[in-house]
């Protein structure tokens, strides 16, 4: 009888679960498909629960600019709703939201830096701040989600987040103009 080396025993067998690696939930993504539909519904939850925060940052804000800033976005923000909803239906799938818990925790954090400082200019520099984030958090998951869309071969999906990835880069683009043209030099002014 003749013995199996060790080195190639070792190739059968399966490998060991790395010490802390997450275990998967029974429902967990198995292809790309299923991640990129789980994604939608998680900016799709996203983008309907800052529907409900933006007319709140916009209330208390001082800047007309920002206000006027903000209050445009909810209509953006609206639109952005919509649009999921034909992503959805671009792909045979019912437009279902998954609450996202960085767009949950984002918005926390908003309403945080609003209880946090004064109302004015201070409080109008915490606003962009928060706001930027949001963008940068939709930025990186429309990137993302027209990425799939597009190796998934989704050209009608592909579009509508290609369209809401150019107004969210617009809206951050707008914030700092915001921000830089006379918001952040009157918050440290209140410094003196």
């Amino acid at each position: 009888m003749t013995k199996t080396p060790a080195s190639k025993t070792a190739a059968f067998k399966t490998p060991a679960t790395p010490k802390g690696t997450v275990k998967p939930k029974s429902s967990a993504a198995e292809g790309l498909t299923e991640l990129f539909e789980d994604s939608l519904k998680d900016i799709y939850w996203a983008e309907k629960a800052l529907t409900k925060a933006l007319p709140k940052m916009a209330k208390n804000a001082t800047s007309a600019e920002l206000v006027t800033a903000l209050e445009d976005h909810l209509a953006q923000t609206q639109e952005h709703v919509q649009r999921l909803e034909g992503v959805f239906k671009s792909i045979g799938q019912k437009a279902v939201a998954k609450k996202c818990d960085a767009m949950d925790g984002l918005i926390k954090e908003g309403e945080g830096i609003m209880e946090e400082t004064e109302l004015g200019v201070v409080r109008d520099a915490g606003i962009i701040a928060a706001s930027q984030k949001i963008e940068h958090y939709e930025i990186a998951t429309y990137g993302t989600l027209a990425a799939f869309a597009k190796t998934l071969g989704h050209d009608e999906a592909l579009q509508l987040l290609v369209m809401t990835l150019e107004e969210e880069k617009q809206a951050d683009s707008l914030l700092t103009q915001i921000a830089e043209s006379h918001i952040n030099l009157d918050a440290a002014a209140e410094d003196k």
